[in-house]
């Protein structure tokens, strides 16, 4: 067996013979991209495999921990630089010896095209492969919409293409995308893989398969289905549609007509709003982790063992992130009965998991394993970081960080989850307000992505640099917020809902607010929102006090689902329907006050409550409250359903253009109250023709 290595030192690829085997080998962490000196790489090897008669097969490979993992994200938004990946896949696929890919780690979006285009298909059973693109708002556009139907069949190709959701290897394996299962080492097994398939002819390429899709040809309505199956979901985005129109093209034209079709569908898409909002985000959320101003030693805390104080919803959904990430957690309540009944929700939460296949057995028992529930404050002097869920109150939590500061161990972090109240005065009431940092969660906390980071005027910045490594642990999408009465996203929620609130006197109803915000690609609209969230949320628990339209329904016990009435009457299955009862309250409401009520366009519904978040987003950029407009935006995808085909209120203000998000407020200034003023930075952004984001 002879070896012969080649690697020039300028290019990532290196090629290996063993025996009559040629490995083709890329080597470009992290995550093997393919950028332009891969491609290239990769069309030279597959030249000298058809030019050496020595080499009977190859076998394509990745160093490192995954195969090619997709396009190099550097890339994107510079001139091309040749070969075009669907250049390199056909290169492959037109080798005349067979070729296999030994996949491990993932193969996805470009990589699983570039394993498409070898003959074969080999992976470890913990691979995975998908076509990600749907969620840069693009489709696979390098043949896979074509052959991917070809190989797998066109339901599994839908699946993949239009949603982005990867499959495992055993999957690939039963649906025929993988030829073979490796157990152990990967490539000294596709090299022998490759030795049993050199001889068979005609190579089998996948463009030119047809048995997968004459099954498919059968049952047209599947493409309808799919689509009615997955409306919600898709509702409002552009990609998913295409992808699934690129794929049906697969089973209605040869090849050589879909690839055509699918590259005209592809540069349809990269040249939306949407794409350039998905690809924009994409980005903004890998930025959200940097830490502006941080000293360059400054180097994360250790942290073995989480506090949580409260066993409440929002303290055992914060509890689960933890365990789920191999983190013992130490809870503490006031009573055995809370403690019980929330360590019950916790078991309960982890279990419906187990039943939907999330989890199995083993890793539920093994989380709550890891919990040590107790009534002793004392418990928590072990505790690497403790996280205070108590009742949003300010007095109540000063009263627990003063306890905290006098039984936490020297350089514990001091965290509270609160959405509202002011870091500072509760790093006040200890004695070490350089340890205490705000972890604000969204509800549910063992679900929700978003976690927003609240730096204190006096956090060490060891803190707050763990926080941020800590959030990776949990898999929370983390931002860095300024102590302000909301932070980043309930600040900016506040005014909006405000003006829904003043629409609703003027002549709105529920609904109609409503429905302009789901129009827009909001998961539901303000009104909605209070039903599902509790209409009672912050309300002065006062019935005689009755000073707006939401003390006039809490006061008459229609706070909201819960109650089975809100802004809303529910049914008993939840589903909502228009309250005679809220009507009439908003229009004795408006009567008082004097509000002479009229009919409200839409666009001034828009206008009112979005334009007024794009400012009071400027406003927070002003006074340094966010380190940049893409924080914002990430906040609000994550934290409170911003349809990301949009970008963020920040990316679609400079979408809509800021002159004119300055024109519509100006347009309805006087109905904005006289708590309203302009942000100076987006009037000065607007004057000089600029924008919030790039």
């Amino acid at each position: 067996m002879t070896d012969v290595l080649d690697r020039p030192s300028t290019s990532p690829i290196s090629t290996q013979r063993h025996g009559d085997v040629l490995i083709v080998t890329s080597n470009n962490p992290p995550v093997n991209a393919l950028s332009a000196a891969v491609r290239q790489g990769l069309v030279a090897a597959i030249e000298q495999a058809d030019a050496d008669d020595a080499v009977k097969a190859v076998v394509i490979a990745c160093e490192g921990q995954t195969f090619f993992a997709g396009a190099d994200i550097t890339e994107f938004g510079k001139p091309p630089v040749m070969p075009w990946l669907p250049m390199v896949v056909d290169a492959i696929e037109n080798c005349s010896k067979p070729v296999v890919a030994a996949i491990h780690g993932t193969a996805l979006g470009g990589g699983l095209e570039v394993a498409l285009g070898c003959h074969y298909r080999v992976a470890v059973p913990d691979s995975k492969l998908g076509t990600p693109e749907v969620k840069l708002g693009l489709l696979p556009g390098a043949g896979g919409t074509q052959r991917l139907p070809r190989v797998a069949g066109v339901k599994k190709a839908l699946e993949m293409c239009a949603t982005g959701t990867p499959i495992s290897a055993r999957e690939a394996f039963d649906c025929g995308l993988v030829d073979r299962l490796i157990e152990g080492e990967l490539v000294s097994h596709a090299v022998g893989y490759a030795e049993e398939v050199k001889d068979v002819r005609p190579l089998p390429k996948s463009s030119q398969r047809d048995d997968r899709l004459v099954e498919a040809r059968g049952q047209p309505e599947i493409f309808d289905e799919f689509r009615k199956a997955n409306a919600k979901k898709f509702r409002g985005f552009e990609a998913p549609d295409a992808n699934i129109r690129a794929v049906q093209v697969a089973l209605e034209k040869p090849y050589s007509e879909g690839v055509i079709e699918e590259r005209k569908l592809f540069m349809e898409l990269m040249s939306g709003t949407q794409a350039r909002a998905q690809q924009y985000f994409f980005f903004a959320e890998r930025k959200a982790a940097k830490i502006e101003g941080l000293p360059e030693d400054a180097r994360p805390r250790d942290v073995h063992k989480v506090g949580l104080i409260g066993a409440g919803t929002m303290g055992g959904g914060i509890a689960m992130n933890f365990l789920s990430a191999g983190i013992p957690v130490t809870i503490i309540e006031t009573s055995q009965e809370a403690l019980d009944r929330g360590t019950g929700v916790m078991r309960k939460n982890y279990e419906a998991s187990a039943a939907r296949g999330k989890l199995t057995t083993e890793q539920v028992s093994k989380a709550m394993g890891m919990l040590t529930p107790t009534l002793d404050f004392a418990g928590l002097a072990d505790c690497d970081m403790i996280i205070e869920a108590v009742f949003e109150e300010m007095e109540i939590k000063k009263d627990v960080f003063g306890r905290l500061d006098r039984i936490a161990k020297p350089g514990a972090i001091l965290a509270s989850n609160t959405s509202y109240l002011d870091i500072d005065e509760i790093a006040a009431s200890t004695s070490r307000p350089e340890d205490v940092v705000g972890l604000h969660f969204f509800s549910p906390a063992n679900i929700m992505k978003l976690l927003e980071v609240v730096r204190g005027a006096k956090t060490a910045p060891d803190v707050l640099l763990t926080a941020m490594s800590i959030a990776k642990k949990i898999r929370k999408v983390a931002v860095v917020a300024g102590v302000c009465h909301g932070f980043i996203g309930n600040r900016m929620l506040m005014p909006r809902q405000v003006q829904a609130t003043q629409l609703l006197l003027e002549g709105a109803s529920p609904k109609q607010v409503d429905r302009v915000h789901v129009e827009f690609g909001m998961p539901m609209g303000p009104f909605q929102m209070a039903d599902l969230a509790g209409v009672d949320i912050g309300w002065h628990r006062d019935p005689n006090r009755v000073e707006n339209v939401r003390d006039a329904l809490c006061a008459i016990d229609r706070w909201g689902q819960k109650k089975g009435a809100g802004f809303y009457d529910y049914d008993d299955k939840r589903r909502p329907s228009p309250s005679p009862v809220v009507q009439q309250i908003i229009e004795d409401f408006a009567a008082r006050q004097g509000v002479e009520r009229r009919e409200i366009p839409d666009q001034e519904i828009v206008e009112r409550t979005l334009y007024t978040m794009v400012n009071e987003g400027a406003k927070i950029l002003e006074e340094g409250m966010a380190q940049r407009p893409s924080d914002i935006d990430v906040v609000w995808v994550y934290g409170y359903g911003w349809p990301v085909y949009r970008g963020g209120p920040m990316f679609w203000a400079d979408s809509e253009g800021l002159n004119t998000i300055v024109e519509g407020l100006k347009r309805q200034e006087q109905r904005l109250g006289s708590d309203f003023g302009f942000a100076q930075l987006l009037l000065d952004k607007a004057e000089r023709g600029e924008k919030f984001t790039r």
